[in-house]
């Protein structure tokens, strides 16, 4: 790395010697300029690692190990409190145990130099060294303790701000934090260290505000996106019900999705996906059931509003008329057309009657179900027909299918497909032979089924996405699967 190396240490001040000749002035200007130079590059390329970081834990981690070599430490700490709620309070330790963490935290705020910045929020931007904790009689008797235990002799902190809230209306404090590095000796960084971890504590004030907004913003859309989806799936007789929903890892936070299950079995992701994928189940007169799964175009807050528009949609039709599938889609198609002119929308609509195993069944643009048992493992034969929003006056023939006692029906989204990263004609084959290979010791639970083809379709090995094992999201797209077991 150019210009700081921490693991030199500063030389000595030593007088020159008589004999030597002092420098032109000129020499002395272009030493200095280099020095600049350097300097200004090492800044770069740690800014450059830092905005490479995409969650707040990668960013601290990063931002102590850059701040340590700046200023010739080997161990540091990160206390983060943002002023205005951003995120929770947290410490992240650098060469420093949990323990150790512990110890620090016990000492009084006042007594300690990151202590002070942090109760001074609205304080400059300056760090703060404390060169000699042994040596100054300031020192608080705790932090002397403290320090001795954990074999420490001086520390440097600076504070964690961004100005550019104090520009915001109304003005919003931009304090964050405090990062604090610890000398095994009695030590403190020089004014040209200082002033480069200065700058560079600016730049990652900025970049974990973007950071904790964007994990915000992904927390508030995950749990609008829960709310939108059955609470809890039906109990209907002759049926049992379970869903999957897996959220793309692109649009999730940095620690990845995870999920809940209750007790009917409905595991709900809780990552930010694209919003655009619905499931839904819902329990209609005379012991019918309406089962559907769709995909709205787009992506981010506007595609998820459109989905709920649609699903809510979807439930008033079907109960109006729900035994009549081609006419549900086709004023659902009416509906997004007056309503979401720029977009488009897949969807399976099937009413179900659970009593004589009976199912009704139309498709607007989506991929047709698979229905799995101990005698067929096949797909229904569906019609083609266009997504919604892409003909005026939509319309397709509806099917009809009979399932045997025991066999379950699985609905689900384009996402299942894209994402094992086959061609389309390959990546049904492998869909079917995920389905075909169900262990009969598994096919009276709906939710057991689901998860052997999740976890056939991803193998374990890569990366996991949700609670289920061995289930990845490496490529883009949600996905969504509903299984109904007919008994």
């Amino acid at each position: 790395m150019a210009g700081i190396d921490s693991a030199v240490a500063a030389p000595a001040h030593t007088a020159a010697p008589r004999d030597v000749i002092p420098a032109p002035p000129g020499a002395l200007i272009q030493d200095r300029l280099a020095g600049w130079v350097s300097d200004l590059t090492t800044l770069h390329e740690l800014v450059e690692r830092l905005s490479r970081t995409g969650s707040p834990d990668a960013a601290l981690d990063e931002l102590l190990r850059a701040g340590a070599a700046l200023v010739g430490a080997r161990r540091g700490l990160v206390v983060l409190e943002p002023a205005d709620g951003l995120g929770p309070v947290t410490t992240v330790g650098l060469g420093l145990s949990p323990s150790d963490l512990g110890h620090l935290e016990t000492v009084p705020r006042h007594a300690s130099a990151h202590g002070r910045l942090l109760l001074d929020g609205a304080g400059s931007n300056s760090g703060v060294a404390e060169p000699d904790l042994f040596a100054d009689p300031a020192t608080d008797p705790r932090q002397r303790e403290v320090a001795g235990r954990l074999g420490y002799g001086a520390s440097y902190a600076v504070p964690l701000r961004t100005d550019a809230a104090m520009d915001t209306t109304p003005p919003r404090s931009g304090q964050l934090g405090v990062a604090v590095w610890l000398y095994d000796e009695p030590a403190e960084p020089a004014a040209r260290r200082r002033h480069l971890v200065g700058l560079y504590a600016r730049h990652a004030a900025a970049h974990l505000t973007r950071l904790l907004e964007l994990d915000r913003a992904r927390a508030h859309a995950a749990a609008l996106t829960d709310e939108l989806r059955p609470g809890r799936l039906p109990r209907i007789p002759g049926v049992r019900l379970a869903a999957r929903r897996l959220t793309d890892p692109h649009t999730g936070s940095g620690t990845g999705p995870r999920t809940g299950t209750d007790t009917h079995g409905h595991r709900r992701g809780r990552g930010y996906g694209h919003g655009g994928d619905w499931y839904d189940a819902l329990p209609l007169p005379e012991g019918a059931l309406s089962l559907s799964v769709g995909s709205v175009s787009g992506s981010g807050p506007g595609a998820l509003a459109a989905t709920a528009r649609l699903r809510a949609a979807l439930r008033a039709y079907a109960v109006m008329e729900g035994e009549d599938p081609v006419a549900v889609l086709s004023d659902l198609e009416l509906l997004l057309r007056l309503t979401e002119p720029t977009r488009t929308a897949t969807a399976l609509f099937a009413y179900a009657e659970p009593g004589p195993r009976k199912i009704v069944l139309a498709g607007a643009g989506h991929a047709p179900p698979l229905l799995v048992g101990d005698r067929r493992t096949e797909y229904v034969e569906t019609t083609l027909s266009a997504p919604l929003g892409m003909v005026s006056g939509w319309q397709a023939p509806s099917v009809e299918l009979w399932p045997a006692s025991g066999e379950t029906l699985l609905l689900y989204t384009d996402g299942l497909l894209h994402r094992t990263g086959a061609p389309m004609d390959r990546a049904f084959a492998r869909l079917r032979t995920a389905a075909a290979s169900v262990p009969s010791s598994a096919r009276s639970d709906p939710g057991d089924v689901a998860d052997h083809v999740l976890r056939t379709l991803f193998p374990e090995g890569r990366r996991q996405e949700t609670g289920a094992p061995g289930v990845p999201g490496e490529e883009d797209g949600d996905i969504v699967l509903l299984a109904a077991r007919f008994d």
